[in-house]
């Protein structure tokens, strides 16, 4: 495996958080809320590692860093602060321009005819950090973001298999 692939850093980063969520608490109970909690953890987990593993090149990993530093008990730099601060108004723009826009989005149609405005907003809401970008950037990102969601995937279930030996 080539150590600068997005898989390996993506491995590499995944398994040391595992390592450092398994050694905080390790299980003790298997009670349904205990099980979520150790979810959400190891899911933010995989997040964030992907997140620092494409090292901030695509607008989604600073939404997806921006919303587990938001989750996280609190507590909040000046840095996280500046940077939520900016994230906000990006949010305030975009939903000035979205009511001052014509509705010649819902009706723009491509080169079949077909409009793409709803389904543009549908990727807005998946694509983290999607509500902010215009349609090239949005699909630029959103393919980015279908790759790395496979890269997760695929590590995830090696990594399953390789433990479950």
């Amino acid at each position: 495996m080539n150590p600068s692939s997005l898989k390996s850093r993506f491995a590499t980063r995944f398994l040391r958080a595992l390592t450092q969520i398994h050694a905080r608490k390790p299980i003790c109970s298997s009670s349904p809320t205990e099980i979520f909690r150790r979810y959400r953890r190891i899911k933010a987990a995989a997040d964030k590692s992907m997140a620092y593993s494409v090292r901030s090149r695509k607008t989604w990993t600073g939404a997806v860093l921006w919303k587990l530093r938001s989750r996280s008990c609190g507590r909040r730099s000046a840095k996280t602060s500046t940077f939520i601060k900016s994230q906000q108004a990006i949010m305030k723009r975009t939903r000035h321009e979205k009511q001052n826009k014509n509705t010649t989005t819902t009706t723009t149609t491509g080169e079949h005819g077909v409009g793409f405005g709803v389904e543009a907003s549908e990727l807005r809401e998946l694509v983290p950090g999607g509500e902010a970008m215009d349609y090239c950037n949005l699909l630029d990102e959103t393919a980015h973001y279908i790759k790395c969601l496979t890269t997760q995937v695929k590590v995830m279930k090696k990594i399953a298999d390789f433990y479950s030996l």
